[in-house]
């Protein structure tokens, strides 16, 4: 892939967003942090607000469903955080922060911020890549860009 001077890559999750800039060129990728956004991973009782509530739909037996499943609030966290995601980039690309943009990003995040793209973002989009690479190297993100397999990370 052929990243310009200053292109922004943004690598993200359901919980952490790099925000990266192109120090290179078009011949040679050099990411650098530029920012950084992660959400705190808060426990089941912090993010509950009630028990699971009675469904008055009758179940597969014949009588009625005793309670209702209860929903994924970690989920509901992670696509929050997505939809947040989403508008700061517009923001940015709104107020013309950048010319090119790259997103990385696993299948369910990128579900979340797809339809949410102002037109703007949209135009300077030049690349998707589905995958999770939030906890990579930056070595490996740009191995990627660059269309080398991203080599493993030893160690850390």
């Amino acid at each position: 892939m052929s990243l310009k001077h200053d292109a922004l890559v943004v690598v993200a999750d359901g919980r952490k967003a790099l925000f990266l800039r192109n120090h290179g060129d078009t011949g040679q990728i050099d990411l650098r942090t530029a920012s950084h956004r992660e959400r705190e991973d808060r426990m089941d009782r912090e993010i509950k607000t009630g028990p699971a509530g009675r469904s008055g739909r009758p179940s597969g037996t014949g009588g009625f469903q005793d309670r209702m499943e209860e929903p994924d609030f970690h989920q509901q966290e992670e696509d929050r955080f997505a939809r947040d995601l989403a508008e700061k980039v517009n923001a940015m690309a709104l107020r013309g922060d950048f010319e090119q943009l790259v997103i990385v990003a696993p299948a369910r995040t990128m579900g979340e911020l797809r339809p949410l793209w102002h037109k703007e973002v949209a135009s300077r989009l030049a690349g998707e890549h589905v995958k999770e690479m939030t906890d990579r190297p930056v070595a490996d993100i740009e191995a990627l860009l660059a269309g080398d397999a991203a080599p493993p990370s030893g160690g850390g």
